[in-house]
């Protein structure tokens, strides 16, 4: 069984083909980011334009990589929500004008689902049940992941997400978008200590999170030093970034444990565009390893959005017989929880 799978739900395009047995075909990505660097940010509207401009020399790129034609699918995906509302119609008008045309399945995937089932891409994948931790610009959930279509969310952000807050600090410091990555480059030149940013929510229980605090501390440091005699020099730049990252981190990681500990379980899945942030990755490593647990990641270029996470999302919703019927659907908020179900979850 072979799935096509479309993301457009916000600034990327991605397109993959997953078979059920002989797992990843190919898959393709295409980035806006040069397009809205510009601005600081994403702009929809420009971004819904890309997409129609990408969208179908894309998939016929990936199916000429994969050395198929539509006859061998069985289903086109597409993320139907969340994201952005032009974008998210753009791919799921595609697919299921495709589907229609080729007279196969269109199946609507949830964008966070796609993400959770990510690591699924991997050897060795992880094994049902775990828990995930999914941390990119918009969200910072932790999930336990009972099997697939089985999710009870156990802990949310009540403000700014962790890649919603590197970006912001990123700004801050005068680092080109999308900030992210940049900050993290910074962060390997900074001397950790100097600034004693907080560690949001890690004393009070339960698992959500807050970054808008620290995102504050932050700015208040930037602009204490900015009105100093020497402004805010290269150095000071390197060390808020290494601070900021390492509260970032530790409250992830702590987080992640008691959340093992919640759910009673010994796998940890790291999901999502902060996912590919080297500092968290080895010091989740660390930590999971002391306690006897396992954490799985996907490849770099899967922990941003991509078409290869719907695809096998996808698959799994197909084969659960959760089809669109042939209605577009695209859904820019849309709850994890309100999910049906798939047999055996």
């Amino acid at each position: 069984m072979r799935v096509l799978g479309i993301e457009s739900s916000c600034d990327e395009t991605g397109v993959a083909v997953y078979d059920a047995a002989q797992g990843l075909l190919a898959h393709r990505v295409y980035s806006q980011v040069e397009l809205h660097a510009r601005y600081g940010g994403v702009v929809p509207e420009l971004a819904s334009r890309d997409h129609v401009r990408k969208l179908l020399p894309l998939i016929q790129a990936t199916l000429d990589e994969a050395g198929l034609i539509p006859a061998d699918l069985d289903g086109v995906a597409y993320t139907a929500g969340p994201g952005l509302i032009g974008a998210l119609l753009v791919g799921a008008t595609v697919a299921e004008g495709l589907a229609f045309g080729w007279g196969i399945p269109a199946i609507p995937v949830h964008h966070l689902e796609a993400h959770l089932l990510a690591t699924l891409l991997e050897d060795p994948a992880p094994e049902f049940p775990f828990v995930a931790l999914l941390v990119s610009g918009g969200h910072t959930m932790l999930i336990d992941v009972a099997a697939p279509g089985a999710y009870t969310v156990l802990g949310n952000t009540l403000d700014d997400a962790a890649g919603e807050a590197f970006d912001k600090t990123a700004k801050l410091l005068g680092l080109p978008y999308p900030g992210g990555a940049a900050l993290a480059e910074l962060a390997t030149r900074g001397r950790a200590g100097r600034f004693d940013f907080p560690r949001p929510m890690l004393k009070k229980p339960g698992l959500d999170f807050s970054f808008s605090g620290l995102k504050t501390a932050v700015m208040m440091a930037v602009r204490e030093l900015e009105a100093g005699d020497t402004g805010l020099t290269e150095s000071d730049r390197a060390d808020i970034a290494k601070d900021f990252e390492q509260a970032v981190v530790e409250t992830l990681v702590k987080k992640s444990l008691r959340a093992l500990d919640a759910a009673g379980r010994e796998r940890l899945i790291v999901a999502g565009g902060v996912g590919a942030n080297r500092s968290l990755r080895a010091e989740l490593q660390l930590a999971t390893a002391a306690r006897g647990a396992q954490v799985f990641y996907p490849r770099f270029e899967l922990c941003t959005d991509n078409g290869a996470m719907v695809a096998v999302a996808g698959l799994h919703r197909l084969q659960a017989g959760h089809v669109s019927g042939g209605q577009v659907q695209a859904t820019p908020r849309w709850e994890l929880a309100s999910l049906p179900a798939m047999a055996g979850g």
